[in-house]
């Protein structure tokens, strides 16, 4: 009788767990409940997509934990959490707003969905390491139904410094607010990419700059805008400019 206990009970664990499988991207390895392991792309906030798949044969609404196991001094972290419909990637939270050690994503009407069997959530990691601090990271992220932990998948990254990374590139934007025009002065590089971005998405501008530039903003509309410097071998450099008139 033992033995049919036993054998019982452990069906139950795979029934149970067998309802989410877990992919890196589009991948079709099951990776649920194991770690997904790479090399960091060299100084640069970098993106990890996986996929939870509803396979349960009925509409969920899930949550995320995320437990940071083992992280370097000075790595920050965020995610993207949302449905696979979700053109714009789901709900996104701030390493600010992600400050407590494990966090869980709000039970709020705003944040949570419904994903019917057969669809799939999306959750997009973006993790941004110390480029003067090498070392191993272990994140884990719960699937998190009401108050249990159903499922998990653990990320694990490796990061070299850089270790002859130049001196940093520094960006100053004058005046800030802006009326008229505002004056942007670069040191420690003398050309990037360049882009303005206004508060929905929509790119205003996109050019090389050369050291210095003025732009004319009294042509734009009121509000708030994101400028954005590629820098070679660097992380993007991001500034937010306030334009009033």
């Amino acid at each position: 009788m033992k033995k049919i206990y036993t054998i019982l009970f452990s069906l139950f664990l795979v029934t149970s767990y067998g309802q989410i499988t877990i992919n890196y991207d589009n991948q079709t390895e099951d990776i649920s409940g194991q770690s997904y392991n790479m090399v960091a792309p060299s100084y640069q906030a970098f993106d990890v997509p996986f996929r939870i798949n509803n396979e349960s044969g009925s509409t969920k609404q899930w949550r995320i934990t995320r437990y940071r196991v083992s992280v370097p001094a000075g790595w920050s972290d965020f995610l993207c959490w949302g449905h696979a419909t979700d053109e714009f990637g789901g709900t996104c939270f701030s390493s600010t707003q992600m400050n407590g050690n494990p966090w869980t994503s709000p039970a709020s009407t705003f944040v949570m969905f419904d994903v019917n069997d057969g669809e799939y959530a999306k959750l997009k990691v973006t993790i941004d390491a110390d480029d003067w601090v090498s070392g191993s990271a272990h994140y884990r992220y719960y699937i998190v139904e009401g108050t249990e932990n159903i499922d998990s998948v653990d990320l694990m990254i490796q990061f070299t410094a850089n270790v002859t990374q130049k001196e940093p590139v520094s960006v100053s934007i004058v005046p800030n607010p802006a009326t008229d025009f505002i004056q942007i002065s670069m040191n420690g590089i003398e050309s990037a990419s360049f882009k303005m971005v206004d508060a929905l998405g929509s790119t205003v501008i996109k050019e090389t700059i050369y050291s210095n530039k003025k732009i004319n903003t009294s042509d734009y509309k009121s509000g708030l805008y994101f400028m954005v410097f590629d820098i070679p071998g660097q992380k993007s450099i991001t500034r937010k400019v306030i334009i009033k008139h």
